[in-house]
């Protein structure tokens, strides 16, 4: 989101759509006209890095899918799955067994049909073993999923079916409250199989090797560049709800360039940071919202042998005065982190008391530098290391650049501690991360839907986003009894997912920093832009009104 964002990051679903489904009607026509012209400027502050769904680990690119292809489902205006492909659904057999019927007659951008054989294919390819998906597991609750993907079964094995033409089954290991929503994801879109055969393993690098079925099509990207265009798509079977013409985007990895754009009039939307929040609260184009996104510093294990030692990584830890980092230093919103599961991720369905204060572990993301070092002489001296000198690799945005600074002059007050900043392009630091090259890192995570799991699994011992080294078999096993046992049993559940959260904080599994605000400018005479928990829009039925 990712979902790493970010983002995905941003979750829950961590994604920016501009559209809906027909059955909705845009409250944008009250004011009487549209302007002329339909076309948005928009600004990120990253690079593109895929337009293939089962290559997509980042907040962006899964934004980027959101707006150009559809699946089952699309999120409505309550953020709540909406009919888009689908028809009509009937869930049987305790909630193992889904049916979908499809909407017929709607087309790829190629002039193909989309039927139910598409999604087959789609969700197969994801879950192959030499696709290397990153996010396969998100399908491990669908029937012989896992053992398809560690290649003990093949892929017709996977428990999906086209019992039609226009006839999708589903069948899962368990019953999941949240299904639907993740079908309204794009890892479970359908996928163009002569599409994907006629560019191998070009497919999704750019958008001439791409198709699509959803609102837009992605133009003018090349698979590197600095912008791209997302073109009305003709072809789309809810055209009529689609008002917006095009979107342009440009990248700008710095809100100066991003703002003075805005004030030019150049662009419709700006990111706003430090001193441009304060001396733009009161605009009538200012918004802000606190995403359920969070970044975090990772420590490598398999890089830097010191990181193994809880001690070390707990001292790291202590060094670190959030507070300071949020309101001094980025001023943006954002809020100190309480662990690594952020608010607005779910509360005790007795109590009623929200995850990360229930869960939280105060020596894990508090500030006490005395005891800091007391923990790093003790730590270094059971690893037999004199001193530490590490690499901290960060992207190129004024953000992380921002956070790295402060992290480096943090760390660098404990002694025999000496940090080195290294600063990438953000798809960059993605493969990096992914790779495990690195030894410090700041890596975000949004989440796909509203519970903890969506966190606390990324930290899973055979997890593809675990690339620290951390492991805990207590932490697995937690996780793995909320899931497959007790899934019908909330109170249970939720109890283990605590537990599960305060290990990952008691032994310093990872360095949660602060949630991530969102704060910007964007133009009030666009209209009707509805935010998802992810911090991101997601209503297609965005419109410029005439004034």
């Amino acid at each position: 989101m990712k979902h790493k964002g970010t983002l995905f990051t941003i979750a829950a679903l961590s994604l920016l759509t501009l559209a809906g489904c027909g059955s909705q009607t845009s409250s944008g026509s009250a004011s009487g006209k549209y302007a002329a012209s339909q076309v948005l400027n928009w600004t990120e502050s990253s690079e593109l890095a895929s337009s293939d769904l089962a290559q997509a680990t980042d907040t962006l690119s899964f934004t980027v899918l959101q707006n150009t292809q559809e699946g089952l489902y699309r999120l409505n205006d309550k953020g709540t799955p909406a009919n888009a492909l689908a028809t009509s659904t009937k869930v049987t057999n305790g909630g193992k067994t889904y049916t979908f019927n499809l909407r017929k007659g709607v087309k790829w951008s190629n002039g193909d049909t989309v039927q139910a054989k598409d999604f087959v294919y789609s969700w197969q390819r994801t879950v192959a073993p030499k696709t290397a998906s990153q996010d396969a597991f998100y399908l491990f609750q669908v029937k012989n999923a896992e053992a398809v993907n560690k290649g003990k079964q093949p892929l017709s094995a996977l428990g999906i079916k086209a019992t039609g033409k226009y006839k999708l089954t589903v069948q899962l290991t368990k019953p999941v409250s949240y299904f639907k929503k993740l079908l309204a994801w794009p890892l479970f879109y359908p996928l163009n199989q002569n599409a994907v055969n006629k560019y191998g393993k070009k497919y999704g690098t750019s958008s001439a090797t791409t198709v699509y079925n959803g609102p837009f099509r992605l133009t003018k990207w090349n698979g590197t560049g600095k912008s791209w265009t997302l073109a009305k798509n003709p072809t789309y079977w809810d055209k009529k709800a689609v008002h917006l013409t095009k979107i342009n985007e440009v990248v700008t990895e710095s809100t100066t360039t991003s703002y003075n754009l805005f004030n030019a009039k150049k662009t419709d939307e700006t990111l706003l940071s430090g001193q441009q929040i304060k001396n733009n609260k009161n605009s009538k184009d200012f918004v802000k919202r606190l995403p359920t996104g969070s970044e975090r510093l990772d420590l490598n294990q398999n890089k830097v042998s010191a990181f193994k030692n809880t001690d070390v990584r707990k001292a790291f830890s202590l060094a670190i005065d959030r507070s300071q980092l949020v309101n001094d230093v980025l001023q943006d919103g954002s809020v100190a982190s309480k662990g690594f599961v952020p608010s607005g991720m779910g509360n005790n369905p007795k109590t009623g008391e929200a995850f990360n204060q229930e869960a939280y572990v105060k020596t894990a993301s508090s500030y006490n530098l005395k005891q800091a070092k007391t923990l790093l002489a003790k730590g270094l001296k059971q690893t037999g290391d004199k001193k530490l000198n590490v690499t901290l690799s960060v992207s190129d945005t004024d953000t992380n650049k921002q956070t790295a600074e402060f992290l480096q002059s943090s760390l660098e007050k404990l002694p025999n501690v000496k940090v080195s900043i290294k600063t990438v392009p953000y798809v960059q630091l993605i493969t990096q991360q992914n790779n495990g090259n690195y030894e410090l890192t700041l890596s975000g995570w949004q989440s796909v839907f509203a519970d903890p799991i969506n966190f606390l699994d990324v930290f899973e011992a055979n997890s593809s986003y675990n690339t620290t080294g951390w492991k805990s078999t207590e932490y697995d096993k937690l996780l793995d009894e909320a899931e497959n046992q007790d899934g019908n049993k909330p109170t249970e559940r939720w109890t283990k997912l605590v537990k599960a959260e305060k290990i990952l904080m008691n032994e310093q599994g990872t360095i949660p920093l602060y949630q991530s605000a969102k704060s910007q400018l964007l133009r009030n005479t666009v209209k009707n832009i509805n935010y998802n928990p992810a911090g991101v829009p997601y209503d297609f039925k965005t419109t410029y009104i005439a004034k």
